[in-house]
């Protein structure tokens, strides 16, 4: 009995280990990935906002990329002793048509903080931009979830620059 659970688990080791050399490839996979994303920095005579939003983007084809992203605002009013900070994830996905448009699509849930109270607000972006060259495009997206009692930002539209690297 002993010496055919000791053959058993050698042959299955082996087989297994064999298995394993004969399909594995090398992935491709990093080399696909960009990572980048954006800063936000706005002025007004009324407040001051300072953002970063790091991304990562996974080249599908030449055509098509689907990527993850973070972002992080603070805004502060002079007129209000409390700022603002909001944080959120995002899932986008682009595509090339032909050599210089951008098609993009990206939803966003941002959690936003101010005077301790909280709430969410989610965004539907639908954009359209000048694509340079495979690391930075410019454009402008619309928020088809736009809600002005309850977005971040003061309009639907909204420009945007990307760079990855």
């Amino acid at each position: 009995m002993k010496k055919r659970l000791l053959f058993i688990t050698v042959f299955s080791l082996l087989a297994t280990s064999i298995f394993a050399q004969k399909t594995k490839k090398k992935s491709n996979f990093w080399k696909k990935v960009q990572f980048g994303g954006g800063i936000n920095i706005g002025f007004t005579n009324n407040a001051t906002a300072l953002g970063i939003s790091p991304s990562a983007l996974y080249n599908v084809n030449d055509k098509f990329g689907l990527g993850l992203g973070v972002s992080y605002l603070y805004s502060k009013y002079k007129t209000s002793s409390t700022a603002l900070n909001a944080y959120g994830g995002s899932a986008l996905a682009l595509y090339k048509p032909f050599n210089g448009m951008q098609l993009s699509g990206e939803f966003e849930e941002t959690f936003i903080n101010v005077a301790n109270t909280s709430r969410e607000v989610p965004a539907l972006y639908l954009g359209a931009g000048y694509n340079m060259g495979r690391n930075i495009a410019a454009g402008i997206r619309y928020d088809v979830l736009y809600d002005e009692n309850k977005s971040l930002y003061a309009s639907p539209l909204t420009p945007f620059v990307r760079v990855y690297f």
